[in-house]
């Protein structure tokens, strides 16, 4: 028996993940088949072959999988060859129920555990043979009874194992989680920025625009776009539109309140949501084109740049599709004005 590993690992590290919990679950399997060979006075081929499943096959798994060129297949393939070792146990027994159950049950848990899809189902044809080989090796004499001793035998396997699995799927399910949060805030931030990603931040005016219309207070939002970016990259270079891009996103969070909703929408556009009514929204874009346009990079002297902004407050009717569009037409008459200018859209344009 191999403990559940949860397929949390790469292909190369597999083998040395199953490898000591196939170690401790064929340790712990010996436990009743040795009890119960000993009642049995059996042989030297039963004891040998008990010898040879619990403690040299766990060291031959790892040799086999650990030099594979696809460790995940050999180590697939050794799971089946764990199952029928199992199943080889059943009539050296003479089918002791307890034990027999016991390893059955844990041999088959262990395949539905490890996430192979179907690899149980897999596994049964391998145990079916490996029974019946054994029983006409072994004979079919059955003796369903098992003494107390039997019984505590099975019990470091039944506790230990199901311990290690709960364990094992514990500390998986809290990778999972974490990753699953580093995956998400992944998502949420444009990489190059650190502003919210386009997605993410509609999501997030979505919510404002709810939040305001049951509690309603004055909000603005802003569409701004970096004039002549293309010119930017044409003569800096690409590298130095970024560094425009990250320049831009820290005068966003340093000369505009703290409150608000900043994200990349694509390209050089960027998208923010004020919790202020448009006169004094209007006042903070200014200051904000002022900063940017005494704003220089070191590592790009002669690099100026300036942005034209529009604004829309938000109205009692309307979504955010409404709201952003009536700043998209507002942002339009302050580029067709002559750039570097705010313009706010009027009510009647929602």
């Amino acid at each position: 028996m191999c403990f559940h590993v949860g397929m949390e690992f790469r292909p190369r590290s597999l083998p040395r993940l199953t490898y000591r919990f196939r170690m401790l679950g064929m340790g712990l399997a010996a436990l009743p088949v040795v009890v119960v060979l000993h009642d049995l006075q059996a042989g030297w081929l039963a004891w040998g072959w008990m010898i040879a499943g619990c403690f040299v096959w766990p060291h031959l798994a790892y040799w086999l999988s650990s030099r594979s060129r696809d460790s995940y297949r050999a180590e697939v393939r050794n799971f089946l060859v764990d199952s029928a070792i199992a199943g080889s146990f059943v009539p050296m027994m003479h089918f002791n129920l307890l034990p027999s159950a016991v390893l059955l049950t844990v041999a088959t848990a262990d395949k539905v555990n490890a996430g192979v899809p179907g690899l149980w189902r897999r596994a049964m044809p391998g145990m079916l043979l490996a029974l019946l080989v054994s029983g006409f090796l072994h004979g079919w004499a059955m003796d369903l009874t098992s003494r107390t001793l039997v019984v505590a035998a099975c019990l470091p396997l039944m506790t230990i194992h199901t311990l290690a699995v709960s364990a094992n799927l514990y500390r998986l399910m809290r990778r999972v989680q974490v990753q699953n949060r580093q995956l998400e805030a992944l998502t949420q931030r444009d990489e190059l920025t650190g502003l919210d990603s386009r997605g993410h931040w509609r999501n997030q005016a979505t919510s404002r625009i709810g939040q305001l219309r049951q509690k309603p207070a004055p909000a603005t939002l802003l569409l701004l776009d970096i004039d002549h970016f293309k010119t930017i990259n044409d003569r800096f270079g690409h590298a130095a539109g970024d560094d425009v891009l990250r320049a831009l996103a820290g005068l966003l969070r340093d000369c505009l309140p703290e409150d608000q909703v900043s994200g990349r929408l694509g390209g050089d556009e960027f998208g923010v949501l004020l919790a202020l009514p448009p006169d004094q929204a209007a006042h903070a874009a200014d200051a904000l084109r002022a900063a940017a346009q005494a704003l220089t990079l070191p590592a790009h002297p002669g690099l100026r740049f300036s942005l034209s902004i529009g604004l829309a407050a938000l109205q009692p009717e309307g979504d955010l599709r409404d709201w952003l569009e009536a700043a998209d037409r507002a942002l339009y008459r302050a580029k067709d004005s002559g750039r570097n200018r705010t313009a706010t859209a009027l009510a009647t344009m929602f």
